[in-house]
C-alpha cells in the first residue's frame, strides 16, 4: 500500500497525502510492483456514497490522489494543505517516464470514442518516439471485442494501462480486470484522451491554479451542469462532517 506522507479520510474514503507522488508511483511501475491509481474529486465521492462497489474499489487502490478541487477543499478543513494532483498530469508524467524506459515497459490506452485514444497515442508517440504502444481500444466494444482486449492484455502484459472510460465505470473495470496483468500500473483517466488527442482542451493556467479546472470543463460541456450538482452537495456535507 502507500508508503507516503499519510492518508487522510474524506468522507470514509482514503486520500493519500504526498508531495510527490510521481516519483512513488514511477518506483513502482520500474519494479514492475502492480498499482491502481484513483483520481478522486467530489464527484466520485458523493457517487461511492451510493455505490457501494466504487467505494470498496477506492478503498483498496494503491494509491487515490487528491484530484479535484472538493477535495482539496475538504482537507483545508482538517487544516491539512496538500496540493492538488489532476489525474492528467500524473499519466503525462508515467507517459514520460515510459517513454525514457524502452520496449520492456509498453503503455495500452483503453477508452474514448472510436479514434481517439489512437490519436492521443499518435500525439505521444511525435513526442516521444521511443515510447512502446502495447495496444489501443476504444471504449466501445462489443462483448466479443472486450474479450479480445482481455486477452491481448493478458498476452502483452503492458506496464502501464490507461483507462478513459468516465467514472465510475474506468475505476470498477480496473479493479475487475488487474488480475490480468498483476504488476502493472493501471490509472483511470477519464476524459485525457480527447484532451491530448485535441478534440477538448484544459482549463487555462490561471483557472487551474484557483481550482476552478471544473467550471471550464461544465463551460465545455453544459450537459453536465446535473453531474456537477454533486460539487455543492459536497461542499455543504463537508462544512457539516467538519463543525457537526
Amino acid at each position: 500500500m502507500f508508503q507516503g506522507r499519510k492518508e487522510f479520510p474524506v468522507m470514509g474514503l482514503p486520500v493519500h497525502l504526498e508531495d510527490d507522488y510521481n516519483s512513488w508511483l514511477g518506483s513502482r511501475l520500474q519494479q514492475k510492483i502492480g498499482s491502481h491509481v484513483v483520481t478522486l474529486n467530489a464527484e466520485m465521492v458523493m457517487q461511492a456514497e451510493s455505490n457501494p462497489a466504487l467505494a470498496h474499489v477506492i478503498q483498496k487502490a494503491e494509491l487515490v490522489i487528491p484530484d479535484g478541487a472538493g477535495v482539496i477543499f475538504y482537507l483545508l478543513l482538517y487544516g491539512e494543505r496538500q496540493q492538488r494532483c489532476p489525474g492528467i498530469e500524473l499519466a503525462e508524467s508515467l507517459l514520460q517516464q515510459v517513454g525514457t524506459l524502452g520496449k520492456s515497459f509498453p503503455v495500452f490506452f483503453y477508452g474514448g470514442k472510436p479514434g481517439v485514444a489512437e490519436a492521443a497515442a499518435t500525439v505521444w508517440l511525435s513526442k516521444l518516439p521511443e515510447i512502446a504502444i502495447a495496444g489501443i481500444r476504444d471504449g466501445y466494444l462489443s462483448s466479443e471485442g472486450e474479450n479480445e482486449l482481455k486477452a491481448t492484455l493478458k498476452a502483452t502484459q503492458p506496464s502501464l494501462i490507461l483507462v478513459g472510460l468516465g467514472v465510475p465505470r474506468q475505476e470498477l473495470w480496473i479493479a475487475e480486470n488487474r488480475h490480468l496483468c498483476p504488476q502493472a500500473t493501471w490509472i483511470g483517466v477519464g476524459g485525457s484522451f480527447d484532451i491530448w488527442a485535441g478534440t477538448k482542451t484544459r482549463a487555462p493556467g490561471w483557472l487551474r491554479d484557483r481550482n476552478l479546472e471544473w467550471l471550464y470543463r461544465l463551460y465545455q460541456e453544459p450537459w453536465r451542469w446535473r453531474r456537477m450538482m454533486a460539487l455543492p452537495q459536497f461542499a455543504l456535507k463537508a462544512i457539516s462532517h467538519r463543525f457537526a
